[in-house]
């Protein structure tokens, strides 16, 4: 079967105008197949009519973040590491050290076989998910900081806005700077322009092809998996594209110049790396294709800083036929991109108000009789610090080395030195 190729569009001004239209149109020639495309803008789109001489773009990058990458043969972990805030020229004057400076290569090819070769080494810094934008706020045409897709009815619905998401980052990369095999926050829609600056190298995977790279890095990576079914989406995990080809993994990769936007589609893993210094822009949006992807999107609950947008405004004005199986979690279907899975899409974790009242009516009429509450029992007393100890201590077997079997759900411990309570760790060895 042919692997679906990242497809490049050319708009003139006039399909330039309608941003949602030309969205769909490119859909309608197979572009998100490959989850990701190019768009070259028309000439007479020009998003920052005072250009981009550093001195004038008036930007803080409150917290750089200095990438650390560790693994070997294709498979690495990043960490990222908050370094102290830097203006643009001080981050530019950074990317001019011999340490973070592009190598000498022949061509794009050469240079990202020195990316994969050299990814362990000295830690580039990333400005990354800088609030802002740089885009003339009176660019009225595919203005990245106002888009006016579906996605604005978080804001206008929940008057909640959500910097990155529902608003523009910048990105200020250099050398070597990366961004993980990801697919965006509930798999929405994300969109980027590189304003100035160093190209910037795109691997994509075909959204139908997106759950075997889940299933490979769960097997390359089951400590990560065992931890958080969604950890892909912590953005750490870089798997490089021989692991790829070696493992039947179809994927594309595309270079993006200066000038250029790349289309992000919804269930799209993507990962890339910058060739230099550079600044690009960027946000998510949304179609009505979405909404189907975005109530079925695997969610991480590991990290409280996750992004997790209430589906309900989109199912209930798009989808009115099934919102109120879907409140009650009966809303049975397939992911768009796994025909092999049919589940219920997760209900809502708080219910509307609205509703709430309407299925509390519903519970209450019991026939006439009014509803019985019973009288909560008063709670014991807890015991104090030292009797809870005793008694735990007369539960262990055995006088000396006894083992507190009783006492654990999953039998012994046989390790003591990493016990997990949820996500956190603690260390038995530590003071």
């Amino acid at each position: 079967m042919a692997i679906p190729r990242i497809m490049v569009f050319r708009p003139t001004w006039e399909e330039f105008q309608d941003f949602s239209g030309y969205i769909d149109y490119m859909e309608s020639k197979g572009a998100h197949k490959a989850g990701l495309v190019k768009v070259i803008p028309p000439p007479e789109w020009i998003p920052r009519k005072q250009g981009y001489d550093l001195k004038n773009i008036n930007v803080t990058i409150r917290t750089p973040i200095s990438q650390v990458v560790s693994g070997m043969q294709g498979l690495y972990q990043q960490l990222n590491i908050q370094k102290r805030s830097m203006t643009v020229q001080e981050f530019y004057d950074k990317t001019r050290q011999e340490r973070h400076a592009t190598p000498k290569h022949f061509d794009y090819e050469d240079l990202e076989k020195k990316f994969w070769k050299n990814v362990t080494y000295v830690a580039p810094i990333y400005g990354a998910d800088v609030p802002g934008s740089i885009t003339d706020s009176d660019v009225k045409v595919w203005n990245i900081n106002s888009l006016g897709t579906i996605l604005d009815y978080v804001n206008t619905d929940y008057n909640i806005s959500i910097a990155g998401v529902n608003t523009a980052y910048l990105y200020f990369g250099m050398w070597k700077t990366t961004f993980a095999w990801h697919t965006e926050d509930m798999d929405l829609y994300s969109i980027n322009f590189l304003h100035f600056g160093a190209p910037k190298t795109w691997y994509a995977i075909p959204p139908e092809h997106g759950k075997k790279l889940e299933r490979l890095a769960e097997r390359f990576f089951p400590a990560n998996h065992q931890e958080c079914k969604a950890f892909l989406r912590h953005k750490m995990t870089l798997i490089s594209t021989q692991v790829l080809k070696q493992n039947g993994i179809p994927f594309n990769k595309i270079t993006q110049e200066p000038g250029e936007i790349m289309i992000t589609f919804p269930y799209g893993y993507h990962a890339g790396f910058n060739h230099g210094f550079n600044c690009a822009e960027s946000t998510n949006f949304a179609t009505e294709r979405w909404i189907e992807y975005g109530k079925r999107a695997s969610v991480c609950n590991c990290r409280p800083d996750m992004v997790k947008i209430s589906m309900d405004t989109f199912v209930r004005r798009f989808q009115p036929e099934v919102y109120e199986k879907w409140l009650r979690g009966e809303d049975y279907g397939y992911h768009p991109e796994d025909p092999n899975t049919y589940c219920a899409s997760p209900k809502p974790r708080v219910l509307p108000k609205k509703m709430q009242e309407h299925l509390q009516m519903h519970v209450q009429k019991r026939g006439c009789a009014p509803l019985k509450v019973d009288k909560k029992k008063p709670c014991k007393k807890t015991e104090k610090p030292k009797e809870k100890l005793k008694s735990i201590w007369s539960k262990l077997e055995g006088k000396e080395g006894g083992m507190a079997t009783n006492l654990l759900l999953d039998g012994p411990v046989k390790n003591t030195n990493r016990i997990r309570f949820q996500t956190k760790t603690i260390n038995l060895l530590d003071d």
